[in-house]
């Protein structure tokens, strides 16, 4: 089977606090986030700068169904900078929580970290060097 698209559509990360979430992604990665209200459903949209389906999301607050988690999906954002030690580095003075520094997974893949949000949710950081 050959690959037309990305292979995840959408992801969404439970927030307690829609202004104080936007403020620590939009530090944390540099890039604003849009939001939008549909009544009692509060997001924050992520940039998303390709034409074809997959591979978005957005902070999303909501009081029945979601609830932020350092358990469960773990959501990796690529590093635009190309080293996420730029970004890591704002981690803390945005209000979050460096879980595990820079890591090496493989040559060919690259590095990672973890982290965790201001809202608790746990997400990690991906460059290539």
């Amino acid at each position: 089977m050959e690959l037309n698209n990305n292979v995840v559509a959408w992801f969404e990360i439970p927030v307690h606090d829609m202004e104080r979430a936007i403020q620590f992604y939009q530090t944390v990665f540099g890039f604003p986030l849009q939001r939008q209200s549909m009544g009692v459903l509060d997001m924050a949209l992520f940039p998303c700068v390709t034409a074809g389906l997959g591979t978005a999301g957005a902070l999303v607050r909501h009081p029945d169904f979601y609830r932020p988690s350092a358990e469960g999906t773990l959501v990796y954002f690529t590093a635009h900078s190309g080293d996420l030690d730029q970004e890591l580095s704002r981690v803390e003075a945005a209000g979050g929580k460096i879980l595990m520094g820079k890591k090496l997974i493989t040559n060919e893949i690259g590095y990672m970290a973890l982290l965790t949000d201001t809202e608790g949710n746990r997400i990690a950081l991906h460059s290539r060097k």
